[in-house]
């Protein structure tokens, strides 16, 4: 069967990175170029920065406690426990 517009949309996850605001914001924008405007999943709307520099920032806090980026989903929501550090092996 010959390819479709679809296949050729096709990606593994229903969103994508896009670093701005000094965090790096989860967004379900398909295509995004240095200095755009893109809609995150946390609420903010942040300037697209596609240095080498920016996909090294940490990523965005949802709930609103990381500071940066605007919006977030506050509301309540509550963090998630820090995971305990394994210890290393014998």
């Amino acid at each position: 069967m010959g390819t479709t517009s679809s296949d050729a949309e096709w990606r593994p996850h229903p969103f994508s990175w896009a670093p701005g605001a000094q965090q790096r914001h989860a967004t379900t924008t398909r295509r995004w170029s240095h200095g755009a405007e893109v809609v995150a999943l946390c609420g903010a709307t942040v300037v697209a920065d596609n240095s080498v520099q920016a996909w090294w920032w940490t990523t965005c806090e949802p709930w609103g406690g990381g500071g940066g980026g605007g919006g977030g989903g506050g509301g309540g929501a509550r963090r998630a426990p820090p995971r305990a550090r394994r210890r290393p092996g014998p």
